[in-house]
């Protein structure tokens, strides 16, 4: 059972020391003289190790807790806590301004001005996920070829080829950087030419074959984490619409929830957070709407879906896809990938090519064909995604997934 801090405040001294579990490795040590201490078990490499989080109650149990959660989050990254303090404590003895995360940081913000800032916000989100937890606390001067590829390479392992490629491209931007401002000699990336895959379309978005979705929806039904991650990648499946999108959404953003009367459910995704920068309308169905109510308790009083305390404010980037890898589909599909069966299956089925591109938000090339226009074939598309939403369930219950509803005339509205 979890510790309580009543437990913790009255834990006394002993003839020996004993330990007082709290769960996920983390225990508090209570000595003779009654003084105690946050330490935490865990395993490296096949060794097993502890790492001391600090004395009671100069740390308190929440505190221990989310250190905790912090050393969890090292681990999964294949980084090695222990090693990690140790270059920390280095890097101040050589000068905070030197460490690789401080230096992209400041890279970052010397640059940002000339991007756009959704482009800014993700490059930067992807630095922290994949590349701040390998080598950001090391020193700049002192890393490798082999410690950046490592850290790359698991990028790769998610079949994210292009991306990792452009992940390399970044770090060496900083090493570039790092050699300006005389904090470092030489860009190490320049030694891993060609050490990469070569990144393909299909890899990087890698649909999930549909003979696989009823599996998947039984793995989702049974998930056993964060029950707002389930539900997120249920609203992604039934909405298909780009991960930074979902991430992000606001509760602002959704209309006709509550069944207000001659109130479409439909969700308003305004054109600063779109990919082309244009207002995008998804029209929701009703197994959409349920799912949205399911996690409406869940977020709390936040603005956002899916809040979080990290510095972004809300689910990470990677949320979604190592939740995909928990389930068993670790390079079998990606989270981007949603969008490309649902496609296909619009395709096959025979709607109207111009709903389809329209409900993936893709870019109007043609000007001819005048002005962008968010609400364009809505009705068609309503009906469309509903029809998805029914067959996502025939599959969920093991029935026959034909049978889908007769596309409409296409409607300009």
């Amino acid at each position: 059972m979890p510790l309580t801090d009543t437990q913790v405040r009255n834990a006394k001294g002993k003839e020996k020391p004993y330990k007082l579990g709290d769960g996920g490795w983390l225990f508090l040590l209570v000595n003779p003289d009654g003084h105690r201490y946050w330490r935490m078990s865990y395993r490296f490499a096949r060794k097993q190790k502890t790492l001391s989080l600090g004395v009671y109650p100069a740390v308190t149990l929440a505190e221990a807790r989310k250190r905790r959660d912090e050393i969890k989050e090292q681990l999964a990254n294949g980084t090695d806590p222990s090693e990690a303090r140790r270059a920390t404590k280095a890097a101040v003895a050589l000068g905070t301004d030197r460490t690789f995360e401080v230096i992209a940081r400041e890279w970052h913000t010397l640059k940002s001005s000339a991007w756009v800032a959704s482009y800014s916000k993700l490059l930067l989100s992807r630095l922290e996920a994949d590349v701040f937890p390998a080598i950001g606390r090391r020193p700049i001067a002192d890393i490798e070829p082999p410690e950046i590829l490592a850290a790359i390479r698991k990028v790769e392992a998610r079949g994210a080829l292009d991306l990792a490629g452009r992940e390399m491209q970044a770090v060496g931007a900083v090493f570039r950087y790092a050699v300006a401002t005389g904090r470092a000699t030489r860009d190490p990336t320049q030694d891993l030419r060609g050490a990469l895959k070569p990144a393909g379309r299909q890899q990087h978005h890698r649909a999930m074959p549909r003979e696989e979705l009823p599996d998947f929806l039984r793995a989702v039904a049974a998930y056993d984490g964060d029950p707002r991650t389930a539900l997120a990648l249920k609203l992604m499946l039934l909405t298909f619409v780009r991960t930074s999108e979902l991430r992000a959404a606001r509760w602002a953003e959704f209309e006709g929830l509550n069944g207000e009367e001659g109130v479409e459910p439909l969700w308003r995704i305004p054109p600063d957070r779109m990919k082309m920068r244009f207002e995008h309308l998804v029209p929701l169905s009703r197994q959409a709407v349920a799912v949205l109510k399911e996690l409406r308790p869940l977020s709390g009083v936040s603005p956002y879906l899916f809040p979080s305390p990290s510095k972004e404010g809300v689910m990470s980037n990677n949320t979604m896809l190592y939740a995909l890898y928990r389930l068993g589909w670790h390079g079998r599909a990606t989270v981007h990938g949603f969008r490309g069966m649902a496609s296909t299956w619009f395709n096959e089925a025979g709607y109207d090519r111009d709903w389809v591109e329209r409900q993936l938000s893709h870019d109007e090339r043609n000007k001819i064909r005048g002005a962008y226009n968010s609400a364009q074939y809505l009705a068609g598309r309503r009906q469309m995604m509903g029809d998805w939403a029914d067959y996502i369930d025939r599959v969920a219950a093991g029935k026959p997934a034909a049978g889908k509803a007769t596309p409409a005339v296409p409607v300009e509205n």
